[in-house]
C-alpha cells in the first residue's frame, strides 16, 4: 500500500484550547469539529462546547504599532539564520525573538506565548506545512484606502 501522502494547508491548521500541539481541521459540525493531530496523526471529534478553536491564520501578535499576523512571525523565523531557542532555557526564547522579530511588543507578549510560537513553528516545519499569510481581501483593502486618499 502507498503511504497516505497528504499536503496540509496552513489555512486549515488550528489550535484547540486544552489540547497540546496543532490540528488540521478535517470537517466542522454544528457541535464541534473533526480534527487530525499534527503530532500523532490521530483523528478525533472535538466538542465546541468544551473547547475553543483558533485558526492559526486568524491569530495576531502584539507589536509596537499595528498587530502582526502570526504567519508574519513564522515567516521571519523561517528567514532568520538564528538557531531556534531551547524553550526550557529562561530568557533564550525572548532574546531569540528580539533578534528575529524585534517589533514584537515584549510587554504584552508573554514568554509562554513565545514558547508556544516556537513549538508550533517546529510542528509546522515537521509536517511540511507551507506558511502563508492570509490573503482574504487584504489587497483590495489597500487599494480602497489608496483610492480614498
Amino acid at each position: 500500500m502507498q503511504p497516505f501522502n497528504h499536503n496540509m494547508e496552513y489555512n486549515k491548521i488550528i489550535s484547540v484550547t486544552g489540547l497540546p500541539g496543532l490540528f488540521e481541521l478535517v470537517s466542522s459540525k454544528n457541535d464541534g469539529a473533526l480534527v487530525r493531530s499534527l503530532n500523532d496523526k490521530t483523528t478525533k471529534f472535538v466538542s465546541s462546547r468544551v473547547h475553543n478553536f483558533s485558526h492559526l491564520e486568524s491569530i495576531e501578535v502584539y507589536t509596537q504599532d499595528e498587530n502582526a499576523n502570526l504567519a508574519e512571525v513564522f515567516l521571519a523565523m523561517e528567514k532568520s539564520a538564528e538557531t531556534l531557542p531551547d524553550e526550557k532555557e529562561e530568557g533564550s526564547v525572548k532574546s531569540y525573538f528580539e533578534k528575529v522579530f524585534p517589533e514584537m511588543d515584549f510587554d504584552r507578549v508573554y514568554n509562554s506565548d513565545m514558547k508556544k510560537m516556537v513549538r508550533w513553528y517546529l510542528i509546522l516545519k515537521g509536517n511540511d506545512v507551507e506558511i502563508k499569510l492570509p490573503t482574504t481581501g487584504t489587497e483590495e483593502n489597500e487599494q480602497d484606502e489608496a483610492g480614498d486618499a
